[in-house]
């Protein structure tokens, strides 16, 4: 039985005791219980409702429930235990007949509806154009990319996103710090540095060249420097330089990290590019609406937007007082794009955005959106590096940061997905090397992977010795009878079987609360579960196994296969045949 069914029934119950309850299926939670000698599944709906049902305490509720639940087809007996729990222990023909479920289903199995018609934008990564993707960047990667996975699995339909910071100051120090490097000198102290600076100068150099021009002969405009700039050594440099510098040097930017995204699985449906904002007269446009609502008023020279009334800590600037616009015009002009296409907008965020957050919710509201629906954010934390107990140096090319193929070259696509999403986004994160490029129980993607790949290879085996095709060994499994199922008896089985049976109430709660963390832990859970079975249950016919009882423990193994590449498939990561 399902989590799902038993929702459904237990909720049906509450209702047939007391008919005006306005208890849900969604609002039962059906859990599987820490010790797995407590039962198949454990029911908290007691405790949290025996005030809204009219009972002295959780324990009057759990007995009157417990009498209902004892009378589901498929449930062998429930008990009482604690303030209240509810534990639940499953027939063993109930619980085995996930496997028919999942055979016959496929890679659908699990799939819901519940965000059916749901138009989702979900931004993430969106580094600056000014070098390659970092290691931060690579964590909201495997995050985004997985986490658009769940709610497409889900129903949704996502539309994923990289928003290019291709205007502003950051963009213009990574000009100058081309600029400088193309004249032989120091980049600015507040510039980028690294191999990857020289070769990017280089290459606008050669193409500008190639087109007939001699960028470092330009002489129209000199921007001004700093005095404590040209006490480090920057010299003053051409307007125009900086501009052609900025041009080239963005454009040349983009295919690479667009490149280092696509080599590590991720593909963006869309990418925005900031400029666009004020080329389209967008920020233009959403000063207007704000001032036609009279949420844009007038101080000290400047244009604020009132968001302290919707919510922020204070308000903020939007016009400077020199007439330039600041940060925070765009972002209102990009929110408010974006809502054109989208019903729900999900950032991923760094944790130094944390301010950030309020602020856009302030924007929402005042665009009269709810922004407690249709606006979510998630702030992520750092990711660390170790090797042999040390930490990892930085990255030559980069020259400050560890990036994207730094790590993947070290470990490779699939361990550094995995690790990257099977801790919750909002924890620090330190990543073992040596542990990730192992192939070792200890290491979480070998272990799961190393699960599927056994799945397969029971399957091969048994073609072999029993002289039959794979494909008529999967067709013979997919017809498996349910007298068949209820041999698997042994609790290795039933335990199996019962981590197979939350596969789709892991994947829903994993969407609705953004954490595909969630996904990974339960793939974990789940080839433990395949490991001690494999360990304690022969497969094949023998002496002690029947024909029956080995078609059916052939249906397990290829059901518990199909979920474990299914969960990985979620993560992006690959489900090998053979390790």
């Amino acid at each position: 039985m399902s989590p799902e069914k038993l929702q459904a029934l237990i909720a049906d119950a509450i209702k047939q005791l007391h008919p005006t309850s306005a208890v849900l299926p969604a609002d039962v939670d059906v859990k599987r219980p820490r010790n797995s000698s407590f039962g198949d599944w454990a029911v908290n709906v007691a405790m949290k409702f025996y005030e809204q049902l009219e009972y002295k305490n959780p324990r009057e509720a759990a007995a009157a429930l417990v009498e209902q639940i004892s009378s589901f087809p498929g449930v062998k007996r429930a008990k009482i235990d604690g303030p209240g729990f509810i534990n639940i222990v499953l027939d063993t023909a109930s619980g085995a007949t996930v496997v028919r479920d999942i055979l016959k289903k496929g890679a659908d199995f699990g799939r819901t509806n519940v965000l059916e018609n749901t138009r989702i934008n979900l931004e993430f990564v969106s580094a600056n154009p000014t070098g390659p993707l970092h290691i931060g960047g690579v964590r909201w990667a495997a995050l985004g990319d997985a986490l658009a996975r769940i709610l497409e699995f889900t129903g949704a339909k996502v539309e994923r996103e990289y928003y290019f910071n291709d205007h502003g100051v950051q963009i213009e120090r990574f000009a100058r710090s081309l600029v400088e490097r193309a004249n032989g000198r120091n980049a600015p102290a507040d510039g980028y540095d690294g191999d990857y600076i020289t070769q990017i100068s280089n290459q606008v150099v050669e193409g500008a060249a190639k087109q007939g021009l001699d960028i470092l002969a330009l002489d129209e405009g000199i921007a001004s420097v700093s005095e404590a700039e040209i006490r480090e050594g920057v010299a003053p440099t051409n307007t125009r330089e900086i501009e052609e510098f900025r041009a080239r040097g963005v454009e040349l930017m983009f295919p690479q990290i667009k490149k280092s995204l696509e080599d590590f699985g991720v593909h963006f449906d869309r990418f925005f590019h900031e400029q666009n904002l004020y080329d389209d007269k967008k920020v233009d446009k959403a000063i207007e609406k704000l001032q036609l609502s009279g949420d844009i008023y007038e101080k000290d020279g400047a244009l604020w937007v009132a968001t302290s009334k919707y919510g922020d800590d204070k308000d903020r600037v939007v016009i400077k007082s020199d007439g330039q616009e600041a940060y925070f015009a765009a972002d209102i002009a990009y929110y408010l794009e974006k809502r054109t296409r989208a019903d729900v907008l999900i950032y991923i965020l760094g944790a130094d955005h944390a301010g950030y957050i309020g602020r856009l919710k302030a924007i929402s509201r005042a665009f009269g959106d709810d922004a407690d629906k249709q606006l979510r954010a998630l702030l992520g934390q750092l990711v660390n590096l170790v090797k042999d107990g040390k930490p990892v140096r930085l990255s030559k090319r980069a020259g400050n940061v560890i990036t994207i193929d730094d790590l993947v070259e070290a470990v490779g696509v699939d361990a550094a997905r995995y690790s990257l999403v099977r801790s919750s986004h909002d924890t620090p994160l330190e990543l073992d090397l040596n542990l990730l490029a192992s192939h070792v129980n200890e290491n979480p993607v070998y272990y799961v992977q190393y699960a599927h790949a056994r799945t397969q290879s029971v399957l091969r085996n048994a073609a072999t010795i029993q002289g039959a095709s794979k494909q008529k060994l999967m067709e013979n499994a997919e017809q498996v009878t349910n007298e068949q199922l209820q041999l698997l008896s042994h609790e290795t089985e039933t335990a199996l079987a019962g981590v197979l049976a939350s596969f789709s109430a892991t994947v829903r709660s994993a969407s609705s609360l953004m954490e595909p963390h969630k996904v990974a832990r339960y793939s974990e859970e789940l080839a433990a579960a395949y490991h001690r079975w494999y360990s304690a249950c022969r497969v094949l016919p023998g002496s002690e196994v029947s024909e029956e009882l080995s078609a059916a423990r052939m249906a397990l193994n290829l059901a518990t296969g199909q979920v474990l590449k299914q969960s990985l498939t979620l993560l992006g990561v690959s489900a090998p045949n053979r390790m």
